[in-house]
This record gives C-alpha cells, sequence and structure tokens, in this order.
C-alpha cells in the first residue's frame, strides 16, 4: 500500500480512538503530505467537518491546489467533492466505495481523475463502524 494511502488510514484509525466516524484523508503534491485530517463531525460538535474538509483546513491556503492529490479511505461525499472541484485538485485516490458510493461521478463530469483502490482495510474499517453505530453513521451521510 502506499504511503499516503497508510496515512489517511491513520488519520481514519485516530478518528475512531477519539470516538468518531472513520475517515481520514492526505493532500499530496510532489510527493509531499501538506495536510492531514479526519472526520470530526463528533468530536467538534460540527456536521461539516468531514475527513476531506479536516485535511483541506489543516493544509491551510496553498496558493494553487494545481497538482495536488487528495487521498481519502472512502470516497468523498457531495460535500467534500465540491470543495475538490472548487478548488481544482484533479486526482482523488478512494480507500474504498462499498460501502458508501459517494460522489465519484459528479468529480469525474468535471475533470476530476478519481482511481478508487478498494481496500479491504478501508471497507472493513468502515462496515464494522456502520454496523456498531448505524445512527450515527446515517447522521453522517445526511439519511
Amino acid at each position: 500500500m502506499d504511503i499516503f494511502m497508510q496515512a489517511a488510514i491513520e488519520e481514519a484509525q485516530q478518528s475512531r480512538q477519539e470516538g468518531g466516524i472513520p475517515i481520514g484523508s492526505v493532500l499530496v503534491k510532489d510527493g509531499k503530505i501538506l495536510g492531514r485530517g479526519h472526520n470530526k463531525r463528533v468530536q467538534d460538535g460540527d456536521p461539516v467537518t468531514h475527513a476531506e474538509i479536516d485535511c483541506l483546513r489543516n493544509a491551510g491556503r496553498i496558493g494553487s491546489y494545481r497538482g495536488t492529490t487528495l487521498y481519502s479511505t472512502l470516497m468523498p461525499c457531495y460535500l467534500c467533492a465540491g470543495a475538490v472541484v472548487q478548488f481544482g485538485i484533479k486526482k482523488v485516490i478512494a480507500g474504498e466505495s462499498r460501502t458508501f458510493a459517494g460522489a465519484k461521478e459528479f468529480m469525474v463530469s468535471h475533470g476530476v481523475e478519481v482511481i478508487d483502490l478498494d481496500l479491504k482495510e478501508c471497507e472493513k474499517m468502515m462496515s464494522e463502524f456502520i454496523k456498531e453505530n448505524p445512527e450515527l453513521w446515517n447522521e453522517d451521510i445526511g439519511k
């Protein structure tokens, strides 16, 4: 597994240890992590602190997002996909989309290359969480 997806998985595990939803993300450019983040909706009581949003906040103002890649343990939702499109991030690598399909088609339709690694580790982490916390998960995805 590549080191950047491993870093996203570490973020997801940190969120779970904090009592949150196990989704992690990292923003990469030129082989360097610019920002890391994890879902903090539960921890911060903030409905929009998804992993990708936390990651972008932690990266700070970087000027142009040209040449960046966003890694996420789960296929980004429409909120996060909107941020990807808004900032011109042209490549997203997702750990999996079996537990949540996300907004892949939306990103692709806006010129984003989306790669779904379909990693068992990411799928297992989310499946276990969803089974143990269905109400919290449904809240996260707006159901």
